[in-house]
């Protein structure tokens, strides 16, 4: 019998298509070779690769002399440009601002050839302090609302580029679907005087049947309304809004279990395309204590359709306590 779950903290509504349900195994993308040694650790094309930095307009590197680790750099075609005023005005009944904003990419390592799942937990800790630095530099900025950290891993996902790399976009203003999460976690918070997320947490952790790793800071969890297949929350275990206030123990810790965490998914379905994003409190939002940061990672193994566009519930083809299952056995 299908089931229709809800999503506690965001009180979203998805299906759980048990008749169509396929089983974990069904998610492995046969074709997909993965990447080995063997292939070219530098791509004399890539404009991202050691030796081509004065084709980017460079704004940060770690460490900041000498070889480098990570770099941030300026995307070539930006959504959005820091440069002019931040003008909030009207054209007739409909409101407009310049598109002001940041949007740089950051390039994850000199390699061509890897990804963070087969990086080192040093390796993706520096990616994480570079996402951290960086945030705290935009939001000195005092026209920026709202930053969003993300990645797209392969064609599926939006990458255009092979060489690891994530993004980096700031806006000024709050996207509605932010707006709504927060308001759903102020009212469940003004309801309940907790934290929803704290709460949804420990539940996962009793029941203990979608909890995919743990680790001494974070927990890793497929969601009880899961919205597609594989889609696995980490959350920090300590309360915490914003992705900028975690302390440095906290990042390498979550290094290690972010890269198990894709690990599982790089060897157990062979390395399918996924968005990663960083969920982290606005900027006018951040001393409040009805919100937590986490990480959200969505495979993209399900298409996007009709029913999707014009309802906004999801179907899911995949039991989440199975996805589960199938990432915890997965040896890596």
């Amino acid at each position: 019998m299908p089931e229709l779950r809800q999503n506690l903290a965001t009180r979203e509504w998805v299906i759980i298509a048990t008749e169509r349900a396929k089983r974990p195994h069904d998610y492995v993308q046969p074709h997909q070779h993965l990447l080995t040694e063997a292939q070219l650790p530098y791509d004399p094309t890539c404009p991202f690769c050691p030796g081509h930095e004065e084709l980017d307009l460079e704004i940060k590197r770690l460490p900041a002399n000498g070889l480098w680790q990570t770099r941030v750099v300026g995307n070539k075609f930006p959504a959005l440009s820091h440069e002019g005023e931040l003008v909030r005005t009207f054209d007739g009944v409909h409101r407009f601002i310049y598109g002001l904003g940041y949007h740089e990419i950051l390039v994850e390592h000199p390699r061509h050839n890897t990804t963070l799942a087969l990086m080192s937990p040093a390796d993706i800790e520096a990616v994480l302090e570079t996402f951290y630095s960086r945030g705290w530099e935009i939001l000195c900025d005092a026209r920026i609302e709202q930053l969003i950290f993300f990645k797209n891993h392969g064609v599926q996902a939006g990458a255009t580029l092979k060489h690891p790399h994530s993004q980096i976009m700031a806006l000024p203003v709050v996207p509605n679907s932010i707006r709504y999460r927060i308001e759903e976690a102020r009212r469940y918070f003004d309801d309940n005087g907790k934290c929803v997320y704290c709460v949804m947490m420990d539940d996962e952790l009793k029941e203990g049947i979608r909890v995919v790793d743990t680790s001494q800071h974070f927990v890793a969890f497929a969601l009880y309304a899961s919205p597609s297949p594989f889609h696995v929350w980490i959350m920090p275990r300590q309360h915490n809004v914003s992705f900028l206030f975690a302390r440095k123990e906290e990042l390498a810790d979550l290094a290690q279990i972010l890269r198990r965490v894709l690990r599982r998914l790089y060897f157990g379905l062979r390395d399918p395309a996924y968005n990663l994003v960083i969920r982290t409190a606005p900027a006018k939002e951040i001393g409040e204590d009805y919100l937590h940061w986490y990480i959200s990672i969505i495979p993209r193994l399900n298409s996007t359709a009709g029913f999707e566009l014009g309802s906004g519930m999801f179907i899911n083809t995949a039991l989440p306590e199975e996805s589960a299952i199938f990432l915890r056995e997965v040896e890596i």
